[in-house]
């Protein structure tokens, strides 16, 4: 596999903040697409699904200038990171050993973590297991440890496991990189070439595998694969005594209802609920990037 970054279209590049350095790191069988911005404090902010680093632009332009090394990995399978094409790939486990390795290559020391969706728990998992690395958090929409007992499935995620229908709404339909509008506060913020910015990366059926089986890695049972590595993330983030800030969207539909849950795992965060949605990085990209100043303020 070539170490070359793919090109990413004018269209795209014009809506991201001027001078990206993007390359292509070898994370274990696969290349992650990473785009930095700045030097300095490093800040790794991790997306999760259908998204990549750009869902992050506006946060990294407001940081611009600031003494931060911005770093927006793209998820393997998503993005311009490598795609498996195989489901059986996508495992929360594997997902945090790439995202290690990563951190291996950077070599990073004193780092603030953002993370949303799957990247909270990718990127914490990953964490936990170099714990010295982290010093300061800032949490958006996410889910930090494994289900309790007795809990349902979101119709979303049983909607992911059925056979037939479900492979022709991911795979040929786009889901769910053609409805992110709609579990966002303000669906006119994800639109137009926005909207198209974040599928561009997956047209093709050599390269949408990545949502579905990120769907089916939300565990349906306590004895899903993905209930071990979660449980660890559970503890590293209660053990953890560093600045953290906690922004959440009560508007999104798929883990709005979390953020008590959040508040009690890191109940010495400073927490806003805001009116955003899920992606609340295209609504609240400011007050995102003022709590990592914040954070940043205690740290250094």
């Amino acid at each position: 596999m070539s170490h070359i970054a793919p090109p990413i279209p004018e269209w795209i590049l014009a809506q991201m903040p001027p001078h990206p350095y993007r390359h292509m790191v070898d994370v274990g069988g696969y290349h992650m697409h990473v785009i930095e911005y700045g030097s300095g404090h490093p800040v790794l902010m991790l997306h999760g699904n259908p998204t990549w680093g750009f869902l992050y632009r506006n946060i990294a332009r407001s940081l611009l200038g600031q003494d931060f090394r911005i770093i927006l990995p793209d998820l393997i399978g998503l993005g311009f990171s490598d795609k498996p094409r195989s489901y059986q790939a996508h495992t929360l486990e594997n997902h945090i050993t790439w995202l290690g390795n990563l951190l291996d290559h950077f070599n990073l020391n004193q780092l603030i973590f953002v993370g949303q969706d799957w990247g909270g728990p990718i990127g914490l998992g990953a964490l936990a297991r170099k714990p010295h690395l982290l010093k300061g958090l800032v949490i958006l929409n996410t889910a930090l440890g494994p289900p309790k007992p007795g809990f349902k499935p979101a119709p979303f995620h049983k909607f992911a496991r059925m056979p037939l229908i479900s492979p022709i709404a991911f795979r040929l339909l786009g889901i769910p990189q053609t409805i992110m509008h709609r579990v966002q506060g303000n669906p006119y913020s994800i639109k137009g070439e926005v909207a198209q910015a974040y599928r561009f990366p997956l047209k093709g059926l050599d390269k949408n595998i990545a949502p579905h089986a990120l769907a089916r890695m939300v565990p349906d049972s306590l004895d899903h694969p993905s209930v071990g590595p979660l449980t660890k993330v559970k503890e590293f983030v209660e053990g953890f005594q560093g600045p953290a800030e906690i922004i959440w969207g009560k508007n999104d539909p798929v883990l709005g209802k979390l953020l008590n849950r959040t508040k009690r795992m890191l109940p010495h965060a400073n927490a806003q609920e805001t009116n955003g949605g899920h992606f609340l990085q295209e609504e609240e990209a400011e007050r995102i990037a003022d709590s990592i100043r914040w954070v940043a303020s205690q740290v250094y």
